[in-house]
């Protein structure tokens, strides 16, 4: 009986040792995976023909706006948004990235549909841009029946035709470059990036003093309006926010450069060009790469760094430049 409870023992510390092993070895894969999934994508070059006279009005934008949206998907690791397996179910970080892109890019998208593809507000739609927009809107996070990923993709193709008629310069394709249509966009980002830079700031604000209804004596709301409004972004959420406003840098980054070569004309007219040379300098200022293993959240004059605050200086500074821009273009 002695010995066979021995043989009992020892073959329950060799289970032991194998499944603590196995377990140690998935989680060691797992963390890799993880680690190579969390890379943030390469900034690429916008396209854009070297012969100006032969450049094509509408396919810089056109065509990052198809890159930008394919990078969405076919990036280290692809789409994890929707992902419900480990590693990405337990990410948190690229997910945010991926949807402060896909904002920028379903922002872009609408502007392409309502304005720069049209002449006037009463004119008519462009049929691919029409039916590819809308894909962008599709729920993100979609798993099955169907896919997030197959609703992009139908998205990029629609884009992809529409491209492919710009460049075969086809009577009834057309792109507008017109200084009422880029203040249509930037009206976009500026209300995006003036967000961003609030959110990224109540990292370290516990309240604000509320100034909804300022400016305008009139002005009523549905509810009563507290004096001050508590902001402070919980401490699970400021690396997502962080994430979510890398990735919009990110998207605008090529988007801004893209419109260098396609408004190239309405900019020059307006003496614009700095203003635009700008907004890119400070986005890209704002990806630098991190040196820390982890977002910092520290105090605005505390010993440790707080990731968040340089994040909203960059981009606050960028929609400086982005509100400098579209005054410009409002002049006659």
């Amino acid at each position: 009986m002695k010995e066979r409870s021995a043989d009992n023992i020892l073959a329950t510390r060799k289970w032991a040792k194998v499944v603590l092993w196995t377990t140690g070895a998935v989680l060691l894969v797992m963390t890799v995976i993880g680690i190579y999934f969390s890379r943030e994508p390469d900034i690429f070059w916008v396209n854009h023909s070297a012969d100006a006279e032969s450049a094509v009005v509408g396919v810089s934008t056109t065509d990052t706006l198809i890159r930008v949206a394919e990078t969405l998907l076919d990036k280290q690791g692809g789409y994890l948004t929707n992902d419900k397996m480990p590693p990405s179910v337990f990410l948190d970080n690229i997910p945010s990235w991926e949807f402060g892109a896909l904002t920028q890019v379903r922002d872009l998208a609408r502007v392409m549909r309502d304005d720069y593809t049209r002449s006037q507000s009463q004119s008519k739609e462009d049929e691919d841009i029409a039916k590819g927009a809308p894909r962008f809107f599709f729920d993100s996070d979609s798993w099955i029946f169907p896919a997030t990923e197959s609703e992009y993709r139908d998205g990029i193709e629609s884009f992809i035709d529409y491209r492919q008629r710009l460049l075969d310069e086809d009577q009834d394709t057309q792109f507008y470059a017109r200084a009422d249509n880029l203040r249509e966009w930037l009206s976009q980002v500026e209300k995006r990036l003036g967000s961003l830079t609030r959110r990224l700031g109540n990292s370290v604000a516990a309240s604000r003093i509320n100034d909804d209804l300022a400016g305008d004596p009139s002005a009523e709301a549905a509810g009563s309006q507290p004096d001050t409004v508590n902001v402070r972004t919980g401490w699970f959420e400021v690396d997502n926010i962080f994430f979510e406003a890398r990735g919009s840098a990110w998207a605008l980054l090529h988007f801004f450069r893209a419109a260098e070569f396609d408004f190239a004309g309405v900019l020059a007219d307006k003496n614009a060009e700095t203003s635009v040379r700008q907004i890119i300098r400070e986005l890209e200022a704002s990806l630098e790469g991190l040196s820390s293993p982890m977002i910092l959240n520290g105090g605005g004059y505390g010993l440790f760094a707080n990731h968040s605050l340089v994040m909203a200086n960059y981009l606050a500074r960028a929609n400086a430049a982005v509100i400098n821009l579209r005054e410009l273009l409002d002049q006659g």
